[in-house]
């Protein structure tokens, strides 16, 4: 049998999932991978911890699908994008800061007044936000620069899975052009980008650029020795993680939109051409972009509430799909924004319940909670609407799709049909597709998605509803505005 890893790495932990050539999930194992927060709002994790978790992962997918290493014809990766993951000379790791970080909003702030935001949107279809890699890399180059006099290579998330097995320095074009640090259409290197972000003698630190379905490499004779795995076992370069749900949910062409509810709001669309005045664009092929409205503000809401409030567990999760099902929806319900890590159009905002009154149950409170998400994808499918970017033809994925509660409630605020993608881990599959277009199964990503993704259900709207929504969404919008100053104020008081 021919089989593909798929490995996906997000901000939470890292998945190692094993399909067959038709997209059938054989095994798979997950590990969380640990965050550390040093200081409010920064966010980090050990990419020694991230290396020894990833072997013991492919150790038990082997373990638990039967087959050894040699019936593996290669292998995908997926990881979060932004962030930012540096090694010094001998490949050690420097520091690792993920994709829910802040500490770099002032410096966004200052360029998006001083004109460099401008300036670099120009070039590369997305302005400087606080997570974003150059960003990151040019407030560590002023606030931190005895970390970037150690630092040989910047890499993305996906890229130290790549790194690990195979040795190689490499990255590709969808997490690069996701970062900020490509020019567009072009999908390549810019010094006058560079030179915008103040990063022109940083230029040597970026990783060589490949396309998602170039081999990056093999499994070094070491790895194979501590895995199982065949040394010498293709390493595909892999996606931007939110471009391999997309594909591994079956959306790769032109006109076809992806939202994810994971830990970020994923709200994107295939088109010809890369869109301005968005969140971001990039490559996924020749020929193709993905337009994006992204923001930290999605399902890891749900993820807080059941840790910090719920007591944690599946069983949290269950009961907080109970209590919003149970509940009725009703007009004046607490509005809850979903701003745990800030949004990305105003790094300052806060998470927070307005208007609970006493005779508002916990259900009440737990579906306001929903809908708060549910209207922060609404405002970015808003935005790309307005670009005339299509949305008509939605494919939802993530972990939060497969809540009865989502799916519903985002069918109802738009007034369409949607489709829920019945791929469990669409990430990996993604990667694990890449693969098999690198090592030669398929011969395009439109023919792999289509012999291995699942047909989606669908979900269709009661419209009743959607009246209801329209009027608190913009309720919930107007709000969102006027905390602005607050949102502000409050992080002057924790003096930040």
């Amino acid at each position: 049998m021919t089989t593909f890893l798929g490995i996906d790495a997000g901000n939470t932990g890292v998945k190692a999932v094993l399909f067959d050539e038709k997209g059938g999930e054989l095994a798979r194992a997950f590990r969380d991978t640990g965050t550390t927060i040093p200081a409010p709002g920064f966010v980090e994790r050990d990419i020694h911890r991230l290396r020894n978790d990833l072997e013991g992962l492919i150790i038990e997918v082997l373990d638990k699908s039967g087959k050894s290493g040699k019936h593996i014809a290669g292998i995908g990766t997926s990881g979060h994008g932004n962030g930012l993951y540096l090694l010094d000379k001998a490949h050690e790791p420097v520091i690792a800061i993920q994709s829910l970080d802040s500490r770099a909003a002032a410096l966004a702030d200052v360029w998006h007044q001083d004109g460099t935001a401008q300036a670099a949107e120009a070039i590369c279809f997305q302005k400087p936000w606080a997570s974003q890699t150059p960003t990151l890399l040019a407030w560590m180059s002023r606030q931190q620069p005895e970390v970037l006099s150690k630092t040989a290579h910047v890499l993305m998330c996906k890229d130290v899975v790549t790194h690990a097995l195979t040795g190689q320095i490499v990255s590709d074009v969808t997490d690069m052009g996701g970062a900020g640090l490509l020019e567009l259409p072009a999908n390549g290197y810019s010094g006058d980008l560079l030179e915008h972000y103040g990063l022109a003698r940083y230029s040597h630190v970026l990783p060589q650029l490949l396309w998602s379905t170039d081999i990056a490499g093999s499994v070094t004779e070491s790895v194979a020795k501590r895995t199982g795995l065949l040394s010498g076992t293709p390493v595909i370069a892999g996606f931007f993680d939110v471009i391999a749900s997309a594909i591994g949910a079956g959306v790769t062409q032109i006109g076809q939109a992806s939202v994810i509810l994971g830990t970020w709001s994923i709200n994107q669309a295939i088109v010809s051409n890369p869109v301005p005045d968005i969140f971001m664009s990039c490559g996924i092929m020749p020929g193709r972009f993905m337009a994006m409205e992204n923001s930290a503000t999605s399902a890891t809401n749900l993820e807080w509430v059941s840790q910090r409030v719920m007591g944690g567990g599946k069983k949290a999760f269950t009961v907080a799909d109970r209590l919003a099902m149970e509940t009725t929806a009703r007009a004046d319900a607490p509005l809850y924004h979903p701003y745990l890590y800030g949004g990305t159009h105003d790094p300052t905002a806060r998470a927070g319940l307005f208007g609970v009154a006493g005779w508002h149950s916990s259900g009440d409170v737990m579906r306001s909670i929903f809908e708060g998400v549910a209207f922060a994808h609404l405002e970015h499918l808003n935005r790309l609407k307005a670009k005339n970017v299509p949305t008509d033809h939605i494919v939802l994925s993530g972990g939060g799709s497969r809540s009865p509660v989502w799916p519903q409630m985002l069918a109802d605020m738009l007034g369409q049909t949607i489709a829920v993608s019945t791929q469990p881990e669409a990430g990996a599959l993604g990667a694990a597709m890449a693969a098999s277009v690198g090592t030669g199964m398929y011969d395009t990503l439109d023919h792999a998605s289509s012999a291995m993704a699942k047909p989606p259900k669908f979900v269709r709207p009661d419209l009743g509803r959607m009246s209801l929504y329209q009027k608190r969404f913009q309720l919930w919008s107007a709000l969102a505005t006027s905390l602005s100053p607050h949102w502000q104020a409050l992080k002057g008081l924790a003096g930040e």
